[in-house]
């Protein structure tokens, strides 16, 4: 016997989830509903089957192949035009023309006992035999009426309440002998409850209702698909659930990763390769499916998750369903009866209001309150390009595909037959990455000088020097192990500008990527002597005079530091004690409370070893942090100012790059020494851009990143290392001493939360209050919008690139007047964004 499966539905009532993929393959307990009903075949014996086809078909066909994975032989008919109940397995007449056949529902989820359903329509001699389910809400299904032999008496499809004549509906699983199909139109859309069941009725044709005592759920409705999973995980339908009972209720599969730590309270199903960290609490009637992760402190109930999603720490999802590919990010709230498509972003602590739809490729933006569904705009689109590059959660955000299409968009923007220099921290995730970046580098006909591990001022240093038409480095973000930053360069070794940015994404977007033919596949080649050309250009460039008996500390932090370290000191006269000078590739990056331990410890070693300094390199010798001979650590901003205050008394004259965030302690220092400050803004490239001109000696960004302008215009903490040892060498001051003498700076930060659709709106009040303001204010709009007031007290509205808030900096010359005016300023952006 076979059997017809009707697979072709759209599901249009179950959008967005069936907005890209069809009902059928839609998941029941991390299975596709239509493999639970060609599972409730075969129990039936029942292994050869047509299953027809209307929608989205290829998936469907792709997923199931010939049936073999499953023990069946499967055969597909496929409709141009959607043709009906009846006019779809019409369209498959000529492989049923045997015998009497099976039609059921690919869609529908059921156990009903198809062999005694089988065995009643041969006693009875029917022609057709209707599966029956008596349920308490017929309105949304044909009612059928029977006798009491259970012979059809009269339909009726779809009543209104005023209609309903009975509880009594058509299941859409039939026993048809072959002769049926002489009564369907080929070609033509025909149903068989509204066309060909009613006209056979009357013709007086044996039509007979079984009605089942098994389960059957149509599961049409966002309502009935959570219920069909919790009646799933309760055992009120008998399926094939995975994985093994690890207590009561709780289905985890083999391959799942759950710690003892956390919460699980069933009936819940875990899928194949699932995580679950401890403290996440999962409560009864969630479904997670195969590789999904859930953080600590991540709570769902009754939530539907389906392949492949991250769920934040912190995370809630309570009676919702989160298509494949989605990631939920740390804070974020769904609430009943929400649904999320497939390959969204859920960004930081935004909400998700009962009922809300979300249709496939959105994101939320943080912090976002969304009570309204979201279907054409991409609400709060981020920008491909943060404050560190392209960042994100690794093999979550920044998966292997990302970085393909990154590069391969990358690449698009080059000529054929360019250099790029590629490199890498000591992590795994990095080196992983990386390879799939050179590949599709080489793919697109882009040359790739590979420096493997490296620091990032060497691969600055190589992009520049090696006429590369740019370059791309990968690094693990700092303090998020996680976490990992693409820095993509053009031919200087800077970051790339708004304006490079902007093209690249809207190639990215598009996906207009350029391959290349296969005689101009590019290569990938291992330059030699890396650091050894470094370390001597870095030596011919900088003066190094008087430092011979030096004594200093250096902390390379596990990370590409060492590599270069060690050669570059080899070739000077000082004393050196180096701690962590090793890659780490279990660590690349520390925790705040890790960098605060071994800063620490960096403190110690200098007081007690009567050293010059100390300094501590982060995890790719980008940036520095400094210690003074007294062991105290000199903090990001005051150590601007020192190095500045260094520099500017031994050269006196020039220019100095600074951000209009820094305090304007600098341009005391500047005048002093005779030197003059130019101010940047706060872009990626701006310093760098800046470094570059005329007359400069000196640029940082108050972060712990300086630029050595005569050797390049890059940050570089090996160079702003070896600068320091000169400096301090001869000058007749210690580090405490020159802090000592700088002006304390009174500058404070604020950060105001601000939608993303109200920036504009506030940055207007802000004109308008200087505007309206009798006080003779003046406007800075190098970057944002500084307000300097007559006294020279200022403050500075910016918003984030990136984030939806609005920051504000603040300085005056006492902490009560900087105070005082950061929440003046604060109170108007407050309230222009509300």
């Amino acid at each position: 016997m076979k059997a017809v499966v009707m697979a072709g539905g759209e599901g249009t009532r179950l959008r967005p989830m069936t907005a890209n993929q069809p009902k059928p393959l839609l998941p029941v307990a991390n299975r596709p509903i239509m493999e639970h009903v060609l599972r409730l075949l075969k129990r039936h014996g029942v292994t050869e089957t047509v299953v027809t086809l209307q929608f989205l078909a290829a998936l469907v066909r792709n997923y199931f192949g010939d049936g073999d994975e499953l023990g069946m032989s499967l055969q597909y008919a496929t409709e141009d035009i959607p043709l009906g109940t009846a006019g779809s397995v019409k369209n498959a007449a000529d492989r049923l023309r045997d015998d009497r056949f099976l039609v059921i529902s690919g869609d529908a989820l059921t156990d009903i006992d198809l062999s005694d359903m089988v065995r009643f329509h041969r006693e009875n001699g029917a022609l057709i035999t209707i599966g029956l389910k008596r349920v308490p809400n017929p309105l949304e299904f044909g009612i059928v009426i029977i006798d009491e032999a259970g012979r059809v008496q009269r339909f009726l499809e779809k009543p209104t309440w005023g209609q309903v004549f009975s509880d009594t509906v058509n299941t859409g699983v039939y026993v048809m002998e072959p002769e049926v199909l002489d009564h369907v139109a080929a070609g033509e859309p025909v149903d068989w409850s509204a066309d060909v069941f009613p006209r056979l009725l009357e013709s007086g044709a044996p039509i007979f209702g079984y009605v089942a005592d098994g389960y059957w759920e149509d599961v049409g409705t966002h309502e009935s698909y959570l219920k069909a999973q919790a009646d799933a995980l309760s055992g009120k339908v008998r399926l094939d659930v995975g994985g093994f009972e690890l207590s009561p209720g709780v289905w985890v599969a083999e391959s799942a990763s759950v710690d003892p730590d956390a919460v699980l309270k069933g009936p819940l199903l875990i899928g194949d390769y699932a995580k679950i960290e401890a403290g996440a609490e999962l409560r009864e009637y969630t479904v997670l499916g195969n590789n999904v992760v859930v953080r600590e402190g991540a709570f769902l109930h009754r939530a539907v998750v389906h392949d492949n999603v991250y769920v934040g720490p912190g995370a809630h999802l309570r009676g919702c369903v989160v298509g494949k590919s989605t990631d939920v990010m740390a804070g974020a709230r769904i609430e009943e009866d929400a649904v999320i498509g497939d390959d969204c972003v859920i960004e930081p602590e935004a909400y998700i209001s009962s009922g809300v739809k979300v249709y496939p490729f959105k994101t939320i933006e943080a912090g976002a309150v969304v009570n309204t569904s979201v279907i054409w705009e991409s609400r709060g689109q981020r920008s491909l390009f943060g404050p560190r590059g392209v960042s994100g959660l690794v093999n979550v955000e920044i998966t292997p595909e990302l970085c393909v299409r990154l590069a391969s968009a990358y690449a698009t923007t080059l000529r054929k037959g360019a250099y790029v220099v590629t490199s890498r921290d000591s992590s795994l995730a990095a080196r992983a990455l990386k390879r799939a970046v050179i590949s599709a580098l080489t793919a697109s006909a882009i040359n790739v000088l590979d420096l493997e591990a490296a620091p990032l001022p060497v691969a600055r240093f190589h992009t520049a020097r090696d006429a590369a038409a740019g370059g791309i480095a990968l690094r693990t973000t700092a303090g998020d192990p996680q976490s990992v930053d693409i820095v993509i360069m053009d031919d200087r070794g800077a970051d790339l500008s708004a304006a490079a940015q902007r093209k690249l994404e809207r190639v990215f977007s598009r996906q207009e990527f350029r391959r290349a033919f296969p005689g101009e596949i590019a290569e990938l080649t291992y330059p030699a002597r890396v650091v050894e050309d470094y370390t001597h250009e870095l030596m011919r460039r900088i003066d190094m005079s008087g430092i011979a008996g030096m004594k200093v500390v250096v902390d390379c932090a596990g990370g590409t530091s060492s590599l270069v370290l060690p050669t570059l000191l080899g070739r000077v006269g000082v004393e050196v004690l180096t701690v962590n000078a090793r890659l780490d590739d279990a660590s690349p990056t520390e925790t705040l409370a890790e960098r605060r331990r071994d800063l620490q410890r960096l403190s110690e070693l200098v007081s007690s070893s009567r050293a010059a300094f100390g300094v501590r390199f982060d995890p790719v010798g980008e940036r520095i942090a400094l210690v003074d001979e007294m062991g105290q650590l000199i903090g990001e901003e005051r150590a601007l100012l020192v190095v500045l205050d260094l520099v500017a008394a031994e050269r006196r004259g020039g220019q100095v790059a600074l951000p209009v965030t820094t305090t304007r302690v600098a341009e005391q220092v500047c005048r002093f020494h005779g030197v003059q400050a130019q101010w940047t803004s706060t872009a990626l490239d701006a310093l760098t851009s800046a470094a570059a001109g005329e007359d400069m000696i000196f640029a940082a960004d108050g972060r712990g990143g300086f630029v050595v302008p005569e050797f390049s215009p890059a940050i570089d903490g090996l160079a702003a290392f070896m600068r320091l040892l000169g400096l301090v060498a001869r000058t007749r001051l210690s580090l405490s001493q020159i802090d000592a003498r700088i002006p304390e700076a009174r500058l404070l930060k604020r950060s105001v939360p601000t939608r993303w659709a109200a920036k504009g709106a506030v940055m207007r009040s802000v004109i308008e209050a200087v505007e309206a303001s009798a006080e003779g204010q003046r406007i800075d709009t190098t970057d944002g919008v500084r307000v300097v007031g007559e006294d020279g007290t200022w403050v500075l509205i910016l918003p984030a690139a990136t984030e939806p808030v609005t920051d504000l900096w603040a300085e005056a010359h006492d902490m009560d007047t900087a105070q005082a005016l950061i929440e003046r300023w604060a109170r108007i952006v407050e309230a222009a964004a509300s």
